[in-house]
C-alpha cells in the first residue's frame, strides 16, 4: 500500500525495531489552519491520533503535522524523514551518491541550512562513510528523527490548535451535510 508515494511496507520495516516512548510536553501558541482545504474525511483525521505513521501517510495529516513542526521550528524533522524516505528508493549508484550528498549537506554536516539533531556517534559514522554511501547509511540518524517526532512532536500535535481545529472543521462539515436532512 502507497501513502503519499511512500510504501507503508518500507516504512513500516524502518520503524519495526524502534522504542519509542512520549514524555511530558509544554503547551503551544495557537496556529491557524483555516486555510487548508479538507480532503479526508472525519474518520481519517481522528484516526491520525492513533500513530505518527498514521499521520505522515495521509496528505492532509503530513500538511497539518508539517505546518505545527513550522509552528515549533522543527519542520526540518520531517522534511529529513522524508527526505531519507525518497533516497530508499533510489535504484542507481550515481543517483544514491548524490542524493546521499544532498541530505548530508541540508541536515547532517555541522552548520547544515536544516541540521537535525542527533547524537555524535550517529553523525560521526555518516560523516564517515558519506563518500561511500549506502541505501541504509541514515537508517540510525532517521530512526533517531522519527523517535524524536513519536515521543515529543507528536503528542504536542495532538494537543495543539492546529490539530484540534481540523477535528473540528471535519466535524462542523460533516454535521452540515446531515443538516438538510433532519
Amino acid at each position: 500500500m502507497e501513502w503519499n508515494g511512500i510504501n507503508r511496507g518500507q516504512v513500516l520495516r524502518s520503524i519495526n525495531t524502534l522504542n519509542c516512548w512520549e514524555t511530558s510536553a509544554h503547551p503551544l501558541e495557537s496556529v491557524s489552519f483555516s486555510h487548508f482545504v479538507l480532503r479526508s474525511n472525519a474518520g481519517e483525521t481522528m484516526a491520525w491520533s492513533e500513530s505518527v505513521d498514521t499521520v505522515l501517510s495521509n496528505k492532509e495529516g503530513l500538511a497539518a503535522f508539517r505546518t505545527f513542526l513550522k509552528s515549533e521550528f522543527s519542520e526540518e524533522n520531517v522534511e529529513f524523514w522524508l527526505a531519507c524516505e525518497d533516497f530508499k528508493k533510489t535504484k542507481s549508484s550515481t543517483k544514491i551518491a548524490l542524493k546521499a550528498q544532498k541530505i548530508y549537506s541540508d541536515f547532517i554536516q555541522a552548520d547544515a541550512p536544516k541540521e537535525i539533531n542527533i547524537d555524535f556517534h550517529t553523525k560521526n559514522d555518516i560523516s564517515q562513510n558519506i563518500s561511500e554511501p549506502t541505501l541504509c547509511c541514515f537508517d540510525a540518524a532517521q530512526s533517531s528523527i522519527y523517535c524524536l517526532m513519536a515521543k515529543d512532536s507528536f503528542p504536542r500535535f495532538l494537543r495543539s490548535e492546529v490539530y484540534k481545529e481540523l477535528v473540528k472543521k471535519h466535524q462542523d462539515r460533516n454535521q452540515k451535510r446531515w443538516l438538510p436532512f433532519l
